[in-house]
């Protein structure tokens, strides 16, 4: 035997146990898989490298390595799964900044920080099919997910694994993914027979789903090589609300915005396409003409006059200068819809390929942040003729995109609410620093950390930085401690006073009033007034347009009447701006409350006071106590306490 042949035998030797450990493993997958009579999963780690900088001595657990993977998703059952969903617990710090045959189903553009764990959705394609309707043709069953980024801590040849992997569709039931060595795990989801089937074998598309917001994207004229597409963005939130709402989504696919009506890109700029691949392909398209060529553009309403311009607007439900109303006050004014040309570059130049933006989010000024999913394909929209003639066409496709309202503790409230009584003389103010601290550098010093003092009721009607004197008088007068910090403002363009003014046997009665300190008005202004054990006794509301929501008799939401007090106006100067403050915009109501239907209600005790205010869909600061009750005698005579809320009325009107 020569030396060459010596050699190659040793070799095989001392490879023959890695490639047959590594054909068990195969072995053992496929097995898995085979047996799943439902939805198979697999995670699995291939490989992985340091990363610069080197921390390894002093800081391993800060060390950067590489990691690299796969995600198997695989229908084995006898139900197409629509929209594929699928969740990784990522546990070591991951930042993900490449997947394939997928994207982030919060719309999170990568690279993103997934280290508490992510969910997966399926892009471009979004539905696996059964072995049955394709005979077991796996490229039609199965999604693979190679996913690449960044993990902390795990240096190789150990192995990042995630703590936990499931299908995130509804209705399904995944046990706990069993572990194929240190690299490997599967799972396998099956249906659970006690859930509400969401979707049933006769029908082709998933529901349509509920949120805060709701946009449609309607494909309605398709050729080979562009389509137009409808947008239709929904406010479905009772008591939520945008303004100069925002626009914005990730083209997948290099596609370009060519013409648009009821909307206009933030930036018309086509740079990307003459310089780009755009320019190459389409050489007789006058790409200077086209809109937008950003592969991440951020859309903008147009104002109300161009609603019926033939080029710009003449779109039903176009042109509202960005302003979307709760559908409680006014559904008309609730949506916002705009139409785009949009063209496609290759492979995709065909009339039944069209896939949708990704990665859509919206915002608006004076407003919470929005977190928009993945767009789901639902069932065509049925669309008024462009034609006018009365019937419904038929959209070619529709994608549905469900946006929330998210929760975050970084940004300050934008209002604030105060509460007085008429058993007690003091006001209790918005709080310290309700709506931010003021910088130390610019402002007056101030204490940030002490509770607001008390206030008689026409301080509030005085600028805060004019209140000072008063104030420390009135603290004089009640015997507060203070010291010569005096507690900063709220630092709130809005205010709003919630008075208890009577509480007698069979009612009680409430004015609220709202001040704005800023230098904008408020068009079409709305406050919504939670009240938990006390809305369900709403009987009038004198000076305002408002009732209780139809799902939660506990918060009443109210707006002013068109031309006469739905315009909340800026800050005014006085009289004599020389020596006069400045005084805010208010409007202000009378409430009346019958206590028949909330029996058992202590008014006076706190009953009578919001526990949640939210001002044009925003959540106000409230105070952390009610007015001080030294268990005053209330109002006992019904007919005295209707002839003071009257009386009150008269004044509000007059």
């Amino acid at each position: 035997m020569g030396f060459l042949s010596i050699l190659t035998t040793t070799l095989l030797i001392s490879i023959l146990p890695s490639l047959t450990q590594a054909q068990t493993q195969t072995q053992t997958r496929t097995n898995a898989s085979a047996s799943c009579n439902g939805v198979f999963l697999q995670y699995t780690y291939t490989r992985g490298q340091q990363l610069p900088p080197n921390l390894t001595g002093s800081d391993p657990a800060h060390q950067p390595y590489r990691f690299e993977s796969t995600l198997l998703v695989r229908n084995n059952g006898l139900r197409e799964l629509k929209s594929w969903k699928v969740y990784v617990g990522f546990q070591h710090g991951e930042l993900l900044v490449s997947a394939s045959n997928a994207v982030l189903a919060d719309g999170s553009p990568l690279p993103a920080n997934v280290s508490h764990g992510t969910v997966f959705a399926g892009y471009p394609v979004a539905d696996l099919k059964t072995a049955v309707e394709t005979a077991g043709d796996l490229t039609q069953m199965s999604a693979q997910v190679g996913l690449v980024g960044t993990q902390f801590g795990v240096r190789p040849p150990g192995s990042p694994m995630p703590s936990n992997i499931s299908l995130a569709n509804d209705g399904f039931i995944c046990p706990n993914p069993t572990m194929q060595g240190n690299t490997s795990m599967h799972t396998c989801c099956t249906e659970d027979p006690n859930a509400k089937a969401i979707i049933s074998e006769t029908q082709e598309f998933l529901p349509r789903q509920t949120g805060d917001l709701s946009i449609i994207y309607d494909i309605t004229a398709a050729s080979d090589s562009n389509y137009w597409a409808q947008v239709t963005i929904s406010n479905e939130d009772p008591t939520g609300r945008l303004d100069n709402w925002q626009l914005g989504w990730d083209w997948m696919r290099e596609e370009f915005i060519y013409t648009m009506k009821g909307a206009s890109p933030h930036r018309i700029d086509t740079s990307d396409c003459i310089f780009g691949n755009q320019a190459k392909f389409y050489q007789g398209l006058d790409l200077s003409k086209a809109l937008s060529c950003d592969p991440s553009p951020t859309i903008i309403d147009l104002p109300a006059t161009l609603a019926n311009d033939p080029t710009l607007g003449s779109v039903a439900g176009c042109c509202r200068n960005g302003t979307l109303l709760p559908p409680t006050i006014d559904p008309s004014k609730s949506i916002s819809v705009f139409q785009m040309q949009v063209y496609k570059m290759p492979p995709d130049l065909n009339v039944t390929t069209i896939n949708p933006p990704q990665n859509w989010r919206i915002n608006g000024t004076f407003n919470q942040e929005y977190k928009c999913g993945n767009p789901v394909g639902v069932s065509p929209s049925l669309l008024p003729s462009p034609n006018g003639l009365p019937v419904q066409v038929e959209a070619i496709s529709s994608w549905q995109v469900v946006c929330n309202r998210t929760q975050t503790n970084t940004k300050p409230p934008m209002c604030c609410v105060s509460f007085s009584s008429f058993y007690s003389e003091s006001v209790v103010p918005c709080r310290t620093c309700a709506c931010g601290c003021p910088n130390p550098r610019q402002e007056t010093a101030c204490n940030a950390t002490a509770p607001a003092l008390p206030l008689p009721s026409y301080a509030l009607l005085i600028p805060f930085e004019n209140r000072t004197k008063i104030a420390t008088e009135y603290a004089k007068l009640k015997h507060i401690p203070t010291s010569n910090l005096l507690p900063c403002g709220d630092n709130c363009g809005v205010t709003i006073n919630w008075h208890l003014f009577s509480d007698y046997r069979k009612g009680w009665t409430s004015r609220i009033t709202l001040f704005n300190w800023g230098d904008n008005s408020f068009t079409d202004w709305f406050v919504a007034v939670k009240l938990d054990k006390a809305g369900k006794g709403l009987d009038q509301i004198y000076s305002f347009n408002g009732s209780t929501l139809p799902d939660d008799s506990s918060t009443i939401l109210m707006h002013g009447f068109p031309t006469h007090n739905d315009y909340l106006l800026a800050e005014g100067n006085g009289t004599n701006p020389e020596k006069d403050p400045k005084h805010p915009g208010t409007v202000q109501s009378v409430i009346l409350f019958k206590k028949e239907k909330t029996p058992g209600i202590s008014v006076a005790d706190g009953d009578g006071f919001p526990t949640k205010v939210i001002f044009n869909g925003e959540e106000c600061s409230l105070p952390t106590t009610p007015p001080n009750s030294a268990r005053v005698l209330s109002i006992t005579t019904s007919k005295y306490g209707l002839f003071v809320a009257f009386l009150v009325l008269f004044f509000v009107q007059h």
